[in-house]
């Protein structure tokens, strides 16, 4: 029942979104670090949309890449940013503090360094981090690009509010620009609110589920999902998870889906074990935070999977049924012929 309920509640199995927007907003947001998961997260659960719509969405500014949950790159609708944003940079912000100082971005460098991001992305022309370091050395504030402090710094700036993800050059190279120049103006939410908001929305899109499940999923100190979770009118159920009231509890009809890396079903929850038999967990993830493409069939990951030229490759560990139907989809999600 809770699996079920999981995969219908992520846009899995019943009407799927027709728009690459509707189906993040569903999830709140999609672990973004390069652009084909989060498509591939998008394709599974729409109906209709292709990779084109996905990328026209990103680059017009309607889905926007950035430092949000466990302090890592995700994709949001425009909408919910500035809010995540208040309420996701301030945590991970702080805990990144130790690591920028190890890199020698002290308070007063990092000051420094936003004042320049802020002079040069002024003309709302976005830059890729390669440009943006020619310029912090060029206004007399240059960074090792040989170490990863260029990363860490402009991670704490998206933390900060002041820059997020724009779109990609044609040569697939990711720019930054300013956040008040790519997302609308919102009112600020207060952050007890916002917390109890994102855990009422994690548990429309991922319930049901525990706290421990939120925390995990957010990366957020107990002292901030507990509460916020606690707020909830929720249902108990017999396995120990909570849902919303509304929530549907009857069983999903889904045929097979082949799911990307990071796929939210996967690192929406602490314990995998309903879903993927611990024997063959280490070749979803062999180490490293990495989560491998995913095939999912009767609620269970019966494998994982690879697009090797224009061949889909499938590794099964148990018997997995016919992926015809999906290989078509994701063939014409991609918009390029695809075989087995």
């Amino acid at each position: 029942m809770t699996i079920d309920a999981r995969i219908a509640a992520q846009g899995l199995a019943g009407v799927r979104a027709t728009t690459a927007e509707t189906a993040v907003a569903r999830v709140v947001v999609v672990q973004a670090q390069a652009p084909g998961p989060p498509r591939l997260a998008i394709r599974a659960r729409t109906e209709g949309v292709t990779v084109s719509d996905v990328d026209s969405a990103t680059a017009a500014g309607r889905l926007v890449r950035t430092w949000l949950l466990r302090g890592t790159l995700h994709l949001a609708v425009a909408e919910d940013l500035r809010w995540l944003v208040d309420l996701c940079g301030p945590v991970f912000a702080a805990a990144g503090r130790r690591r920028r100082e190890q890199l020698g971005l002290d308070e007063e460098r990092c000051r420094r360094a936003f004042a320049v991001f802020g002079e040069v992305l002024a003309d709302g022309r976005p830059r890729t981090r390669a440009e943006l370091m020619v310029e912090m050395t060029t206004a007399g504030v240059p960074i090792d690009v040989g170490t990863q402090a260029p990363p860490h710094l402009l991670a704490y700036a998206a933390n900060s509010g002041l820059l997020c993800r724009g779109p990609d050059t044609d040569s697939a190279q990711p720019t930054y620009t300013l956040l008040d120049d790519y997302v609308p103006p919102a009112e600020p939410v207060p952050r007890a609110a916002a917390l109890v908001e994102l855990a009422r929305r994690y548990l429309a899109g991922h319930g049901p589920a525990t706290e421990a499940d939120f925390r995990y999923w957010t990366g957020f100190p107990a002292s901030d999902t507990k509460p916020a979770f606690a707020t909830l009118d929720v249902v108990e159920l017999p396995d120990g998870t909570v849902a919303l009231p509304d929530t549907d509890l009857s069983p999903a009809s889904a045929r097979a889906r082949l799911l990307g890396h990071f796929d939210p079903l996967l690192l929406g929850y602490r314990d995998r074990t309903p879903i993927l038999d611990p024997a063959h967990a280490g070749r979803i993830q062999a180490g490293g935070g990495f989560v491998q493409p995913a095939v999912l069939a009767g609620g269970r990951v019966v494998g994982t999977w690879a697009l090797r030229g224009s061949t889909v490759v499938v590794e099964p560990f148990t018997t997995v049924p016919s992926l015809d139907d999906e290989i078509a989809d994701l063939a014409r999600f991609l918009e390029r012929h695809l075989s087995r």
